[in-house]
């Protein structure tokens, strides 16, 4: 993304829990066990009618009494009903199945959720599994659109329990329909961080600190957060001379010494390259199409090999950066398809010559853009580029709404029979600006309804985009890279790298606050 423009992990039992009280923890009556079968039983709640407290199948219970803020009504995702959460006064409430007669293994649940937000917990749980409790919290859907969540477990009892909770304010909603209980797994192998600005910050006198408030590494700091991928941009020869070939290399030894994977984005140009700038690099400049090409492989090959030659092989690589409209304009602008499919080609080949175990990704932003998707990936299969992943960048602020990137994934993944990611996502946890330069995102207009510009807000923004990505059919969701989450307020280190004073406009949305403090949504890295 160009910073000028713009701008699950399972939750820790005890913390909800004690939200919920012992309530959603205490073991079931027998009679209720008795009752159990091997399958969920109403799924679709079409057993009722509008207006059933306790849906055939299903158990409600609330300590408070409130059994009746769990009802079914009409205006479900694909039939006629769905359950649904709701009172006009404060409200604690289970609607849960319990299932025994199951062969130990893992199994997963699915379900269509919508939440109008505001409660203090409101998710899916599988519990009395024999292993830990696994939940899914459910997403702000202010669009009225369903969204599908999936949870997995491990039964190593023969039962388990599928249950939908809440701890809700006066007012609160949610509604859940479609479930399913299926054996296999879910999660995510891609937890990634963008940290390409963090040599300089550092250079510059950046420090990190962990919740604790202890000074250290910050690539070790994120990787204990659960990270498992390091991603790094590559210009040809910016002015700064950082993001270069020689301060790559560097930063990859870090990342690969701390046990993660590297992900390599290539820009091709000095200076960001997004949807409105694929500018060539200066020494490319007056190349003829045929030398662009063999620019482009040499480039790719050299700092890929060198990464091999240090021990520090790249993972995956990205072929161009938010190519929307192609890249080294105008010769491989998406106006002239061939040509850039060649563009494209020239790298991905350099890659694999380097490493044929490198996976090739293709990273386009508008994430929520399904048109812009196809068309674009139609043309790159007409013309015979080849890749393994399709990258996404998604900022809900820009790119609409969660339901919108989930139809998106869904489609091109089964469409195209790839791999998906979102390789860029963040979100604000404050709106005002630590160093005097205008933040990207700073008024509350611009933010996603239902996520405030908080710690808690950004925490949930990051979770909900993993647990969309997790929810992409047959495995087939990677996961999902935190853009820029070390890029702190530090004089000197600007978006523009041929003017110190450019000042960042992106330490809102950081990873680590105005005290250098790890902030909480990096706990969601550790997504299972």
């Amino acid at each position: 993304m160009h910073p000028t423009t713009r701008s699950r992990v399972r939750v820790r039992a005890a913390a909800v829990a004690a939200a919920l009280g012992a309530l959603l923890l205490a073991p079931l009556p027998a009679a209720q066990r008795a009752e159990a079968a091997a399958t969920l039983t109403n799924a679709g709640f079409e057993s009722d009618a509008a207006g059933t407290a306790t849906p055939a199948g299903w158990s409600t219970y609330s300590a408070a009494g409130r059994n009746a803020a769990s009802f079914t009504e009409a205006g479900g995702h694909a039939g006629g009903y769905r359950l649904s959460h709701w009172s006009a006064s404060a409200y604690k409430v289970e609607t849960y199945q319990y299932l025994s007669g199951l062969a130990n293994g893992t199994y997963t649940l699915s379900a269509w959720v919508r939440s109008g937000g505001g409660q203090n917990a409101a998710y899916l749980a599988l519990r009395n599994c024999g292993s830990a409790e696994q939940r899914t919290d459910l997403p702000v859907t202010s669009n009225g659109a369903w969204i599908r969540l999936v949870t997995s477990v491990t039964v190593t009892g023969g039962a388990c329990t599928v249950s939908v909770n809440s701890d809700a304010n006066a007012g609160n909603w949610l509604n859940v329909d479609d479930l399913t209980f299926t054996s296999g797994s879910t999660g995510l192998t891609v937890k990634g961080v963008d940290i390409s600005s963090l040599r300089k910050s550092e250079d510059l006198g950046g420090t990190y600190r962990t919740s604790a408030g202890a000074t250290g590494d910050p690539v070790a700091i994120l990787k204990n957060a659960g990270a498992t991928y390091g991603r790094l941009k590559v210009w040809v020869n910016p002015a700064d001379g950082y993001n270069d070939k020689a301060r790559v290399l560097a930063t990859a030894q870090r990342v690969k010494s701390r046990g993660m994977k590297l992900l390599v984005d290539f820009h091709y140009s000095d200076i960001w390259a997004d949807p409105g700038a694929q500018t060539k690099p200066a020494a490319w400049q007056g190349h003829s199409y045929s030398q662009l090409r063999t620019d482009v492989y040499n480039h790719t090959y050299d700092v890929l090999n060198a990464l091999k030659a240090q021990g520090t092989t790249a993972d995956m690589v990205q072929i161009g950066n938010e190519i929307n409209t192609g890249m080294l304009w105008p010769e491989g602008s998406t106006s002239n398809w061939s040509q850039l499919a060649g563009l494209l080609n020239s790298g991905v080949s350099a890659a694999r010559t380097v490493s044929s175990s490198t996976q090739i990704a293709l990273h386009l932003a508008h994430g929520g853009d399904n048109a812009l998707y196809r068309t674009w990936f139609d043309n790159a299969t007409a013309q015979g580029v080849s890749y393994d992943v399709i990258a996404l960048s998604f900022y809900g602020y820009w790119h609409g709404a969660l339901s919108a990137l989930q139809t998106n994934l869904d489609d091109i993944s089964a469409r195209y029979g790839k791999k998906v990611m979102v390789a860029e996502t963040a979100y604000p946890f404050r709106l005002d600006s630590e160093d005097g330069h205008e933040n990207i995102i700073d008024l509350s207009s611009e933010l996603v309804t239902g996520y405030p510009a908080s710690p808690a807000g950004q925490s949930a923004w990051l979770r909900d985009v993993m647990n969309v990505v997790e929810a992409v059919p047959n495995g087939r969701g990677l996961g999902v890279v935190y853009w820029e989450p070390t890029w702190t307020a530090v004089t000197g280190n600007g978006w523009d790298p041929a003017d110190p004073s450019s000042g960042n406009g992106w330490e809102n949305q950081a990873l680590f606050d105005y005290d250098s403090k790890l902030l909480p949504a990096a706990n969601w890295l550790a997504h299972r």
